[in-house]
């Protein structure tokens, strides 16, 4: 029992050292190799009549990067701008694009294996790390499952003997018996190990698996084209987004980003054009050495069936061996020239077919550009037209219109008919989609007619306050309990200089009031005018008659008296009276003077009504008291029918 656990202590370290020595050559074997242009000592290159090209396999990589970068530009970097051609050359791009592709991919696999055949032949193929694990761990597997069955084989002898042996002779055969099975199970843990290995390495070299391992990894990048799902007739495609072409667009703003769109597009074209150029350059240079070599083979092979046919054995079995180098190297060169061609003929077609997109873009634009132009000349025609018109209303307005008021609501009404004119024609200049623009404007007007109720209605109030029997700058007039003369009547508001005083005597407060036009519509503030072409107003002299007084020659003389002062301004009165019957369709009355008797709580009264001048009402009612004061102190029967002092007051309040 001793003898087996110390012989399976012993197997344990052995395999645990096994594995540790296993591990360090795995990390060992990933140290750089021999590079690849050294010749080891000792081998001899066999002499060969056509000297191999020098095939770089980073301009192989590089020539399949920059066809990748093209096929994506190609596909993706054109913006389509709507146009029913724009599908056919998209789909013509795409599909020269993916043909591309794998003509390059083709070429780069061809190149690879004459890379490889050329470095084998000339003696310099070294072969990579993973390789070279994968060769020698397949080796150990093999060694190590060649001994495991060695073992079993063993131990199963060792069981029939033990069973045929008898007991006395039993335990040597036993313990060479579990001797074995511990080598066996070391093996198996060996085995394990070397297994994991294989398969990583495996992993690993597939990732890195020199340059036809970076062909593949490349492959894999595109798999809409190099898929297994791709197919080469006809590659996938996305429908391109809709957009207005030349026949749907207009309005201004439409017509320039459909030309900014076209002009941008055309960039790109021109761009991707480059781009083609450049990745042809490439694809030429590379072909241009295995293309030289294909035609030093050629001439080769024509040389030598120029030669006269020999009769020596050895001579024709020599010429039949340089023969088939010759096709074997033709068909390797032939594989890698033939898609390169290919390509180059591809890329060519390709450029054309950017060339034509472009040129139909180019053509769109042109009759964009004659269509923004035009736009803009017939929007900048039809302004100066209407701002001819604003000069000529202005002119005809100050040499026919003498009124100032008058001439000012021309001018202000001049002022929104020519803006709202060019408002008309820069809307139909810059929009198009009148369809949405109703709506759109239908919801801005209701919030304008809300948000702005009290304006709106000012400007509404505003040409009632401008009409023909209207308020006028200088009118006295009386709103909201204020008397006062307008002094500007704008297109919301209305200015007032404020009147204070009793009724008779009004003079300046010095204050200007300032009311709403909507003021117009409020029915708890009447407002007050004169007459249209009137500036007059109603005083009146008030005498009181004594019980026992003359009535008669109070009247008489106080009519007379104030028929003489009235008699000073009767014209002005009486022209003024002319205009209301010239201005309104009413018949009224020639102002003048008049009495009239009425009784009150302090007796019998005698008023004297008479028309003045709101300008010279102070001086006009002065003037009446003097002479009435005269009439009273120098007649004795006026004296004695009057008791009390004689009152003026205005007629009319306000």
């Amino acid at each position: 029992m001793k003898l087996r656990l110390t012989a399976q202590r012993f197997i344990r370290i052995v395999a645990l050292s096994l594995i540790s020595v296993l591990v360090l050559w795995a990390q060992d074997s990933k140290a750089p190799q021999t590079p690849k242009n050294t010749v080891p000592s000792g081998s001899e290159v066999s002499p060969n009549p056509l000297p191999p090209i020098q095939l770089d396999g980073t301009a192989v990589l590089y020539h399949l990067t920059q066809v990748i970068s093209w096929y994506r530009q190609s596909n993706t970097g054109i913006q389509s701008v709507g146009l029913p051609s724009d599908a056919i050359y998209q789909d013509n791009a795409k599909s020269l694009g993916s043909q591309t592709v794998r003509l390059a991919f083709q070429s780069a696999k061809a190149e690879a294996a004459l890379i490889a055949a050329q470095e084998k032949a000339g003696g310099t193929n070294q072969p990579s790390a993973a390789t070279t694990q994968q060769q020698n761990l397949a080796q150990m597997q093999a060694k190590t499952s060649a001994q495991i069955d060695q073992l079993q084989s063993q131990i199963e002898s060792l069981n029939a003997q033990i069973q045929k042996t008898p007991s006395r002779r039993r335990d040597t055969l036993i313990s060479q018996r579990d001797a074995l099975q511990g080598q066996l199970e070391l093996q198996k843990a060996l085995l394990d190990v070397v297994q994991k290995m294989a398969a990583f390495v495996e992993t690993n070299g597939e990732i890195s698996g020199g340059l036809e391992g970076d062909i593949n990894q490349l492959a894999r990048s595109i798999p809409e084209v190099l898929g297994p799902s791709a197919s080469p007739q006809k590659p996938v495609t996305s429908p391109a987004p809709a957009k207005p072409s030349l026949a749907n667009s207009g309005g201004l703003i439409t017509d320039a980003i459909s030309l900014y769109s076209y002009l941008s597009t055309v960039h790109q074209i021109d761009g991707i054009i480059k781009e083609t150029d450049y990745t042809r350059d490439i694809a030429d240079h590379l072909r241009t050495p295995l293309r030289d070599a294909l035609r030093a083979t050629i001439q080769r092979s024509q040389k030598l069936a120029g030669q006269p046919p020999s009769t020596d054995l050895q001579e024709l079995q020599a010429e039949k061996q340089e023969f088939q180098k010759l096709t074997e190297r033709f068909k390797q060169f032939s594989g890698a020239v033939l898609p390169l061609s290919q390509e180059i003929i591809v890329l060519n077609d390709s450029k054309t077919n950017l060339e034509e997109w472009r040129n139909s873009i180019a053509l769109e634009s042109k009759h964009m550009l004659r269509s923004v132009l035009t736009r803009v000349i017939g929007i900048l025609l039809a302004l100066g037209v209407i701002l001819f018109l604003s000069q000529i209303w202005r002119r005809i307005t100050f040499r026919y219109v003498r009124d100032p008021r008058r001439r000012r609501q021309f001018l202000i009404m001049r002022r929104v008919v020519i803006g709202f004119l060019i408002g008309v024609v820069l809307l139909l200049g810059f929009v198009s989609e009148f369809s949405s623009l109703a709506t759109f404007a239908g919801f801005i007007t209701a919030g304008i007619a809300v948000g702005l109720q009290a304006v709106l209605l000012s400007v509404a109030a505003y040409f009632f306050i401008i009409g023909r029997y209207g308020i006028r700058v200088g009118d006295r007039i009386s709103v909201a309990g204020i008397t006062g003369d307008v002094v500007d009547i704008g297109l919301v508001r209305l200015y007032l200089m404020e009147l204070a005083g009793t009724g008779l005597d009004f003079y300046p407060t010095g204050r200007i009031v300032v009311f709403s036009n909507a003021v117009l519509f409020q029915t708890g503030s009447p407002l007050f005018k004169q007459i249209p072409g009137t500036e007059y107003a109603w005083h009146e002299v008030v005498v009181r008659i004594a019980p026992d007084g003359n009535y008669k020659l109070v009247q008489e003389k106080l009519l007379a008296t104030v028929n003489s002062v009235y008699s000073q301004y009767r014209e002005q009165i009486e022209r003024q009276h002319a205009s209301i019957e010239r201005h309104v369709d009413i018949q009224v009355d020639t102002p003048r003077p008049e009495a009239r008797l009425q009784f009150s709580d302090a007796g019998l009264e005698l008023l004297v009504r008479y028309p003045v001048e709101i300008r010279n009402a102070p001086d006009t009612d002065e003037e009446m008291t003097r002479k009435v004061l005269e009439l009273i102190e120098t007649d004795a029967g006026m004296k004695a029918a009057v008791s009390g002092t004689p009152k003026i007051r205005s007629a009319v309040k306000g």
